[in-house]
């Protein structure tokens, strides 16, 4: 077996994301994408190659006999170490290929006092995580048809839609909510979600990314400015998709509570997993970028 960096190749990009289904089965199984819309594994395809581009040393696969057997993939912002993907095939799980894995991605987050990934529920993969020093802090989802009725909102706080042109406000907002900016992931975001969405006042300022149902990332300065956008990202979610909120920890329950009053069902899924820092507020995390 040898470990190397990922390469930026539509070959590795494919050999991870087969990987990952197979790892994490239905977890990685996406519904089929609209008429109109790419497919889910686009998207995910193109991810694998942006981390490839953006921190190919923190990026790497075990391979046997041209046979990718784990991956892990991650990046730095800013003082903080994101672990953004991380898969063994169930054939080699046991063997010592995740712990060699995460020890390479590891010291590419060396000097890093931070460090932020969101977990599947599987319980090696969170054995792992705490083993190496990250506090495991359990997550709730949110989804279901949104009831539109429970959507009322004095709306005193406009919304409206952003774009590349407001980059020094995201990473304003990264900065005072989880210490980093996402830099160019939000390259990534712009280009490959649906909308972002901007709140930008005396009040404080926020943001959201919305993608068909699902809200991908959400960062406010106050529980007010995001529970505004939340409302808003979920108002936009097309008549006849399912609305989707992931990686919501305890300290998210503004998030539950509006989730709630619009009719989505409440359930939980994995960890956020974090070393050196409190779980954001009000943050939901983009499971890809953190």
């Amino acid at each position: 077996m040898i470990l190397r960096q990922l390469r930026d190749g539509a070959a590795d990009a494919q050999a991870v994301d087969d990987l990952a289904g197979a790892a994490f089965g239905h977890l990685h199984r996406s519904h089929p994408a609209p008429p109109g819309r790419p497919a889910p594994a686009v998207q995910r395809l193109a991810r694998v190659r942006h981390l490839a581009r953006t921190d190919p040393r923190g990026c790497w696969v075990a391979e046997r006999d041209g046979a990718v057997l784990g991956a892990a993939l991650s990046l730095r912002r800013e003082g903080v170490w994101i672990l953004a993907l991380f898969a063994v095939a169930p054939e080699a799980q046991g063997q010592g290929v995740g712990r060699l894995l995460l020890e390479r991605t590891a010291a590419y987050g060396r000097g890093c006092l931070r460090g932020m990934l969101c977990a599947s529920p599987a319980p090696a993969a969170a054995v792992h995580y705490r083993r190496a020093g990250l506090t495991l802090h359990p997550a709730m989802t949110l989804s279901g048809t949104v009831d539109r009725a429970g959507l009322l909102d004095p709306g005193d706080i406009p919304v409206h839609p952003g774009n590349a042109g407001h980059r020094h406000l995201l990473d304003s907002v990264d900065r005072r909510v989880r210490g980093a900016a996402h830099g160019p992931d939000h390259d990534f975001m712009l280009g490959h979600y649906d909308e972002l969405l901007i709140a930008d006042s005396l009040a404080g300022s926020g943001y959201c990314y919305r993608d068909g149902g699902a809200v991908k990332l959400l960062a406010a300065t106050s529980k007010r400015i995001a529970g505004r956008l939340l409302r808003e990202a979920l108002a936009r979610v097309p008549d006849g998709r399912r609305a989707q909120v992931e990686f919501l920890t305890a300290e998210q329950e503004w998030a539950v509570d509006i989730g709630l009053e619009v009719g989505l069902t409440l359930g939980t899924r994995g960890y956020v997993a974090l070393r050196g820092m409190r779980p954001p507020m009000p943050y939901i995390p983009s499971g890809g970028f953190l």
